[in-house]
């Protein structure tokens, strides 16, 4: 039973880990841009999400209500104002752009919120639990794996059903043919990147809710995010998913054999799906 139960956490813990992927495999698929800044906007959602819960006593989760569209404004502004500059066939600009904002955001939270771990107050439901099939399950991992079903699913269902996926599939495929029949490409990249910050910024607030956090763990959550993204298949966005339950489960597995093996066994398992297979398990087939 305890296998089993370390089994079922690894795989609530991947819907984590899946959120905190979705905003890059979004942004890769529009864009082809790979976000070295992402774990740091990642942590600065949960730090917005103290400010605002701090200043107004609002439940964490109710501080999504104000979090996500400063999330998703920042990521317009970014991309408009900035990283647009950098796309073309050189990756080399983006990445360094990126890793630069990576440098300027840790820097600039450890000055406003200092070095000091902090964490968001959610109450009773970060140790609620249900028993299920004689285990017993947090409240809050479940909760957690439901919203990133929930948002994967819409971000699905947008990119195949709506005018605005269109357009992202369109930029995708060839962004000049898109730019001669009308689309604006530089608007249409300004609305992926809020949307994958608008994501990021859930991704944030449960972090902060599910365990302490300070201005230099971004580059954890981005690695983590990067292998989840790698595993499932760069641009599928339940790739994604799948990827972020297979490295919750290897972690959980590997902390179960030995606790120091917990980081280690999910970066061991990442290696050997990259060797098998480079271009991840579910990679995105061009129709």
């Amino acid at each position: 039973m305890d296998w089993i139960n370390a089994l079922v956490q690894g795989i609530l813990l991947g819907g984590l880990y899946a959120l905190f992927a979705a905003g890059l495999s979004l942004i890769f698929g529009v864009m082809r841009l790979v976000n070295i800044a992402h774990g740091d906007l990642i942590v600065l959602a949960a730090f917005l999400g103290l400010t605002v819960t701090t200043a107004t006593g609002m439940h964490p989760l109710l501080a999504l209500i104000v979090v996500v569209p400063l999330m998703a404004a920042l990521g317009y502004a970014l991309q408009r104002g900035l990283l647009n500059q950098t796309l073309g066939d050189d990756i080399l600009p983006p990445l360094l752009v990126t890793f630069g904002l990576s440098v300027i955001l840790q820097n600039g939270l450890l000055e406003i919120y200092s070095a000091d771990p902090q964490k968001l107050n959610a109450g009773g439901l970060e140790t609620a639990s249900v028993p299920v099939a004689g285990l017993s399950l947090g409240v809050l991992p479940l909760l957690t794996f439901a919203i990133a079903v929930l948002v994967i699913w819409g971000l699905q269902w947008t990119f195949y059903h709506t005018p605005l996926g269109r357009s992202f599939r369109a930029v995708s495929d060839n962004q000049d043919i898109a730019q001669l029949m009308g689309i604006n490409r530089r608007h249409v990249f300004g609305l992926a990147m809020a949307l994958a910050l608008g994501v990021t910024a859930i991704a944030g607030i449960l972090l902060g809710i599910r365990t302490s956090f300070d201005p230099s763990i971004g580059g954890g959550r981005l690695i983590f995010g990067f292998e989840a993204v790698i595993i499932g298949g760069l641009g599928n966005l339940w790739g994604t998913l799948a990827g972020g339950v297979i490295l919750g489960v290897a972690q959980t597995i590997g902390a179960k054999i030995d606790p120091g093996w917990q980081i280690l066994a999910g970066h061991i398992v990442f290696l050997l799906i990259l060797a098998v297979r480079p271009n991840g398990l579910f990679p995105r087939i061009s129709a």
